[in-house]
């Protein structure tokens, strides 16, 4: 403790002397703004010209940069835009605040395309993350005519997705529960339905998604394995517009504009921006796709209904207050395809509340950013079938959430970050023994984390990134420090090799049950306040979860073609589990495990002119160590530990107007493992008073084989491919038409397998749909 509290110190004095450091000079700072839109341009150069340096804006689209007093010119340039140069007087020791308008063009100039991606790459570390777009999402065949974050999050290096079964993402050998996802910094415990094609989150709303696979930074705690973090757009600052699209699977309608309109270029302004999706595939298939035969003529057992609102209000300075509130809603009833009877239904709900604000006083060069929010989220699983511990299951989890962050941006796109967070979570689980006796869990805790990072770039050569955390978990009592680095040196401005890693921690543990065929119950609990064992039989010194990161890699540009390689490994140093061999009451109700993950991933992309080319190719290893139903200690794969998962994209722009997007794409992985099923036996239940046990029936119980997840599904692949057409109805409107077709060669991919009854419940067969979408 005290090495880390010492390092921890150093890094604060190296930080903030990089900052002190800055003081005899002038700022410029300001943000970058889509002239049409007013919505901010993200990740984007702000170069200055005659001082050879530069920053790159943050999310909000933000910039600030310490200069000696002069007169300096500024360059900012973004992909899809013109660039914008602007003329700063600077005096030492002032703070000249501007605002850079940028202007959408169709015609891409390819030399600056290039170069901003070349910025981007040789600046940032990028170790095991991908930053996705809107457009990046319209270059994948979309599912029903419908692009969506679901669908890209399946083709990027080290994610592995279950399809349509259920919408569970697994990163990098993580367990869903062991990855963060967050909508404008507000945690979502579960962002997918059931028909796992489609998240909660509106395409059109989306500003952008940063994906962590490993190796993140400090400003990210309480998960061990990954981060999704995505940001929604705010709404049109200059005119109404929106979005309504219409398809077999769903209705989806955007609307945004401005309540109070800028009396000049992205001045104070009030704005909205609406979105509401549902599902009707349930009754849409039996209509449509009748004559397909089962399992369309009974309905597509999916639905789901999602709404998301945000107000912004904006000042001339460029800070903002967003007030948001989103209601996410899932349901499926899964059919016995021969009967036609239900053998599970399948709930869950999402509700929230939440304010951001952005804050940039003209008396200081740093960025201040804040968030509160409640949410509730809860699930339901109910598997129709007389064994005991197929009984429902219920899980709950609340509470609030509140962070204030402070960052401060460097010349050559160095940065200083620090800020804190205090979050109070609510969880609770009800479900039933084998024995078909019940349990309850419920739990509560408060949160609060310290964190700081600090990027310098050395002459675009190498950059050092140190960051640090310190989390409090208040139900365990325990200080957990997390000291992480990232690290990237440049060979050349076409071969860059990069590092990142650190420690983790986290109170959350996964509900999910090994003895499930297929999960799809995704709850949550908070560490248990009882002591609990590890796998030799020894009491662990604390009942926090945490894992130790290593990713590295490199970078290769050969002929407009970027290839990038990350080997990596994860040591999970303790996962608390529930008891999956608890038969009574007085069992224990949790253990505690170790986990070793590994592998390496290889990508490429091309991206030129009409052609759009992705594939990516991935090997992992993903073991548990634990103890079986007989006490002895067994290392295993986890339910999630595909060994091999490929992902292929092509997507060209055809037509005099290019006016016709085409794309397909190929996914396959290896199978998921499962717990066999060795028989069943008959299990007495506890005898009660005047009761005969001559006469009285037991509960149909399952004899688990010996070896933990000893057996296989089938593989997983599909092919999906989609056409668009755009139709300009008027200079403000245009009409999409999309044509696709999921499960190209109908592939019988596992859904869902009653272990009772063995009856299996198939994904998504083979799928043909047309999309309209009228945009204005």
């Amino acid at each position: 403790m005290q090495k880390s509290i010492g390092l921890l110190a150093f890094y604060l004095l190296l930080c903030c002397g990089a900052v002190m450091a800055q003081n005899n000079n002038g700022t410029i700072k300001g943000f970058v703004y889509d002239k049409k839109t007013g919505e901010p341009v993200i990740y984007t150069n702000v170069q200055v010209l005659n001082a050879k340096t530069g920053v790159q804006t943050d999310v909000n689209g933000y910039f600030s940069i310490s200069l000696p007093s002069g007169t300096y010119t500024l360059l900012a340039t973004g992909i899809g835009y013109d660039s914008s140069i602007t003329t700063v007087n600077l005096l030492p020791n002032t703070i000249v605040t501007k605002k850079l308008v940028l202007t959408s063009r169709d015609l891409q100039l390819k030399d600056v395309e290039v170069s901003a991606r070349k910025t981007d790459r040789i600046t940032r570390i990028n170790t095991g993350v991908t930053t996705v777009t809107p457009r990046d999402l319209k270059l994948l065949p979309s599912a029903g005519g419908e692009p969506d974050i679901a669908q890209y999050l399946q083709v990027i290096p080290g994610v592995v997705f279950t399809g349509d079964q259920g919408g569970q993402l697994y990163i990098r050998g993580g367990s869903p529960a062991q990855t963060g996802i967050y909508l404008d910094g507000i945690t979502i415990y579960n962002p997918f339905h059931s028909i796992g094609l489609f998240s909660v989150f509106e395409t059109e709303a989306i500003r952008n998604v940063d994906v962590y696979t490993a190796g993140f930074g400090a400003q990210y705690g309480n998960r061990t394995s990954a981060i999704v973090d995505l940001h929604t757009k705010d709404g049109n600052k200059n005119e109404f517009a929106g979005i309504v699209s219409v398809s077999p699977i769903m209705s989806r309608v955007l609307l945004e504009g401005p309540i109070i309109k800028p009396k000049k270029d992205n001045g104070s302004n009030i704005t909205y921006l609406v979105t509401a999706k549902s599902s009707y595939l349930d009754q849409s298939s039996k209509a449509l796709y009748s004559e397909f035969g089962e399992p369309f003529s009974s309905g597509l057992p999916y639905k789901f209904t999602d709404m998301y609102g945000k107000i912004t209000f904006s000042g001339d300075n460029g800070s903002k207050l967003n007030i948001f509130g989103f209601n996410f809603s899932d349901y499926a009833n899964l059919l016995n395809d021969t009967t036609h009877e239900s053998i599970a239904n399948y709930h869950w709900q999402a509700r929230g509340i939440g304010s951001t604000v952005v804050l940039s006083p003209g008396t200081t060069s740093s960025l201040i950013e804040g968030k509160f929010a409640y949410s509730n989220y809860n699930i339901g699983l109910n598997q129709l079938s007389v064994a005991a511990d197929s009984a429902p299951r219920t899980s709950q989890i609340n509470g609030f959430e509140a962070a204030i962050s402070f960052t401060y941006f460097l010349p050559n796109y160095s940065q200083f970050k620090y800020g804190i967070d205090v979050s109070g979570l609510h969880t609770s689980l009800s479900y039933y023994l084998a024995s078909g006796v019940p349990t309850t869990e419920d739990r509560q805790s408060t949160l609060a984390g310290f964190y700081m990072l600090y990027r310098q770039n050395f002459s675009s050569k190498f950059i050092f990134e140190p960051s640090f955390r310190v989390q409090y978990y208040s139900e365990i009592n325990k200080l957990s420090p997390e000291p992480r680095l990232g690290l990237k040196y440049n060979i050349s401005n076409s071969v860059r090799l990069k590092l990142a890693g650190g420690i983790y921690s986290q109170n959350i543990i996964s509900t999910k049950s090994d003895q499930d065929i297929v999960n799809l119950f995704t709850g949550f609990l908070l560490s248990p306040d009882e002591r609990i064992q590890d796998p030799n039989g020894n009491y662990v010194k604390s009942n926090l979860q945490t894992a130790y990161h290593t990713v590295g890699g490199i970078e290769v540009d050969v002929l407009r073609v970027e290839f990038n390689l990350e080997p990596w490994v994860k040591y999970f140093g303790q996962v608390d589990e529930l008891n999956r061999n608890k038969q009574y009451v007085s069992d224990p109700d949790f253990v505690a495990a170790t986990g070793l993950a590994n592998g390496v991933d290889l990508s490429g992309k091309y991206n030129h002119g009409r052609v759009y080319l992705w594939g990516a190719a991935g090997y992992q290893n993903v073991n548990y160590t634990s103890v079986d139903s007989k006490g002895n200690i067994q290392t295993y794969p986890t339910p999630f530990d595909t060994r091999f998962n490929i992902n292929a994209v092509a997507a060209y722009t055809a037509g005099k107007k290019k006016d016709w997007d085409l794309s397909t794409r190929f996914n396959m992985h290896a199978p998921f493992p499962f717990t066999q099923t060795q028989g069943f036996y008959e299990n007495q239940p506890v005898l009660q008073l005047n009761s005969n046990p001559t006469t009285t029936n037991g509960n149909l119980a399952v004899l688990y084989a010996d070896q933990i997840n000893g057996g296989r599904l089938s593989y997983y692949h599909r092919l999906d491919v989609s056409a668009r057409k755009r139709i300009k109805t008027s200079e403000k409107t245009n009409l999409d038409i999309t044509f696709a077709v999921t499960n190209v060669y109908d592939r019988n991919n596992i859904f869902y397998v009653n272990r009772i009854t063995n009856v299996r419940v198939y994904q998504l067969p083979l799928f043909p749909s047309i999309n309209l979408t009228w945009s204005f």
